[in-house]
C-alpha cells in the first residue's frame, strides 16, 4: 500500500497538559496471563499451605506476601520500596485478590517473622512445581548441573560472611549450591550457605537429595549430572557411581601432579579435529579407591604476547596447547563427553539471567530468614516465565539427546516488553468486567493464543 508524505508526516504540537486520575487503568495488562497461569497451578492455596503453621501472621497473610514479591519480580522492580511505584494498579490488585497492597514495612515484618519450617516448604514447592512439568513431559533422560553462585551485599546481614569474591573483594555475601534442570531451563533447588563455605560443603547429601526426589516422581528415567572441578573427590564421584548417575566432572590439575605429569609424558594423541585431541587412562589418584575413566583433552590456542602493543599488523602468531581434563563414567566417545561436559555453560546463562532479569542476587532484609523467602521469590519468578511457555507453545526440539532445552525460551525481559507491559483500562460495559488495550494485531493474537493455550490445559 502506498502512502502520501501527508498521511505519514505531521507537523510539531505542543506537550499536553498531564492529569492524574484514579479511571483504573493499568500499566501491566499482560499480567491477566499470569493470573490464569497461577489459576492452573493453584499456586495461592499452595503457597498459603507453606505458612499454615504459623499461628501468627499479618493481615495479608505470608503466602499473599511471597506472592507479592513472585509478582513484584515478575514486573521487573527490585528493592521492596519499589512497591510504591504500582500499588495503585489494579490488575496487581485483582491478581492477588486484594483491595490495596501491603506497604514497605508490611512486606518487611512478614519475611522477619518466617521461621525455617516455612522457607523449607517453599523450597519443597519449588522442586514440586519442576515436578509436575517434568511428570507431563516424561523424559526418557534428564541431565542436572550442580553449581554454586555469589550473591553479594553492602548490608550487614544475618547468615553472611566474607569469602571468595572474584568481583567484590571483601564483600559479605552468600554462597547458594544450585541444581538446574537442563531439559527445562528452571532451578530444580538450592541449598543456602554463607559466602565462606567451599563448594563442595553439604554438595554430597543435595545432589543425592535432588536425585532421589527425581527418580521418585519419575521411576525409569536415566538421571546424567555435570559438575565443575570444585566439586572433584572421591566421596561424591562413588556416590554417584553408585547410585547409578552417570555424569562428567572437572579435573582440577592443581591437586594433582600426577595427572599433570601423565598429560605432560603423553607422546601420542588421538584427534577429535583440527585443533583438539585426547587420551582416556584408566587412573586415580592415590587415595581413591577405585579407577575411573578420565578423558584428557589438548586444544590448540594462540599464546598471549605479554610485552609491548606491536602495531605491526604482521606479527606471526605463536601457538601452544590448552588441557583439560574430565572425569566420567558415561560410555560414549571422548567427543561426545567433550560436547556434553561444555553444555555446563547453560547454566551460568541461568545464573545470569535470574541476577539481571529477576534479582536473584539482591539481598532484601537483614534477617536469614526473609532473604532466604526473597531467593525461593526469585527463583519462583524466573521457572514461572519458563513454565508459561512450556505450557503454551509446542517443543521446538522433539528429543533430549542433545541434552539441550526442548523449547527456545524468551528471557524475562522479552516477556515483560511483549507481553506484561501492556497498558490497558478496566471497566464494566453491562456489568462484566473487561479489560481494554490498544489495537495490536499481533500483540492480540499472541494474548488469545496463550489464554487458549492455559484454558485448555486446565
Amino acid at each position: 500500500m502506498k502512502l502520501s508524505k501527508a498521511a505519514v508526516h505531521r507537523k510539531l504540537h505542543s506537550l499536553p497538559v498531564l492529569r492524574f486520575e484514579d479511571q483504573r487503568l493499568t500499566s501491566f495488562s499482560g499480567l491477566i496471563l499470569f493470573q490464569q497461569l497461577f489459576s492452573h497451578l493453584r499456586l495461592k492455596e499452595r503457597l498459603r499451605g507453606c505458612f499454615a503453621h504459623l499461628r501468627v501472621s499479618p493481615i495479608f497473610g505470608h503466602h499473599v506476601v511471597v506472592l507479592l514479591l513472585v509478582v513484584h519480580l515478575l514486573l521487573g522492580y527490585r528493592q521492596l520500596r519499589d512497591v510504591r511505584f504500582y500499588r495503585d494498579d489494579p490488575m496487581v490488585k485483582r491478581l492477588l485478590g486484594l483491595a490495596r497492597l501491603p506497604d514497605v514495612a508490611t512486606i518487611s515484618r512478614a519475611l522477619a517473622s518466617a521461621d525455617q519450617r516455612s522457607v523449607d516448604q517453599l523450597r519443597a514447592l519449588c522442586r514440586q512445581l519442576c515436578i509436575d512439568r517434568l511428570v507431563e513431559l516424561r523424559p526418557a533422560r534428564l541431565t542436572l548441573d550442580f553449581d554454586g553462585s555469589v550473591l553479594s551485599t553492602r548490608r550487614m546481614a544475618e547468615g553472611t560472611a566474607v569469602g571468595f569474591n572474584k568481583k567484590r573483594k571483601g564483600a559479605r555475601s552468600y554462597y547458594p549450591l544450585f541444581c538446574t534442570i537442563a531439559q527445562t531451563g528452571q532451578i530444580f533447588d538450592l541449598l543456602h550457605r554463607p559466602g565462606n563455605v567451599h563448594d563442595s560443603r553439604g554438595a554430597k547429601d543435595f545432589i543425592l537429595a535432588c536425585i532421589g526426589a527425581l527418580r521418585a516422581a519419575l521411576p525409569g528415567v536415566q538421571i546424567e549430572a555435570r559438575l565443575d572441578s570444585a566439586f572433584f573427590g572421591d566421596e561424591i564421584v562413588q556416590a554417584l557411581d553408585r547410585s547409578g548417575i552417570e555424569f562428567t566432572l572437572s579435573v582440577p590439575f592443581e591437586r594433582l601432579p600426577a595427572l599433570k605429569t601423565l598429560i605432560e609424558a603423553r607422546p601420542r594423541w588421538r584427534r577429535i579435529d583440527a585443533t583438539t585431541a585426547y587420551f582416556e587412562p584408566r587412573w586415580k589418584p592415590k587415595i581413591w579407591r577405585s579407577r575411573f575413566r578420565f578423558v584428557c583433552i589438548r586444544s590448540t590456542a594462540k599464546l598471549q604476547h605479554k610485552g609491548p602493543v606491536q602495531l605491526d599488523l604482521f606479527v606471526p602468531y605463536e601457538f601452544g596447547f590448552e588441557f583439560k581434563a574430565i572425569v566420567t563414567n558415561k560410555a560414549m566417545g571422548a567427543n561426545k563427553i567433550l560436547a556434553f561436559h561444555n553444555g555446563r555453560g547453560a547454566q551460568e546463562a541461568i545464573f545470569a539471567q535470574c541476577k539481571s532479569q529477576c534479582q536473584l542476587e539482591y539481598v532484601a532484609v537483614r534477617r536469614l530468614g526473609g532473604n532466604q523467602i526473597y531467593l525461593l521469590s526469585a527463583v519462583l519468578a524466573h521457572n514461572l516465565g519458563r513454565e508459561l511457555q512450556m505450557a503454551t507453545r509446542p517443543q521446538e526440539r522433539k528429543t533430549t539427546e542433545k541434552r539441550t532445552p526442548l523449547w527456545i525460551f524468551h528471557e524475562m525481559n522479552t516477556l515483560r516488553r511483549n507481553l506484561i507491559q501492556r497498558a490497558g483500562r478496566l471497566t464494566r460495559p453491562q456489568g462484566r468486567l473487561t479489560l481494554t488495550m490498544s489495537t495490536n494485531s499481533v500483540v492480540k493474537d499472541e494474548f488469545l493464543r496463550i489464554l487458549h493455550a492455559l484454558r485448555r490445559a486446565a
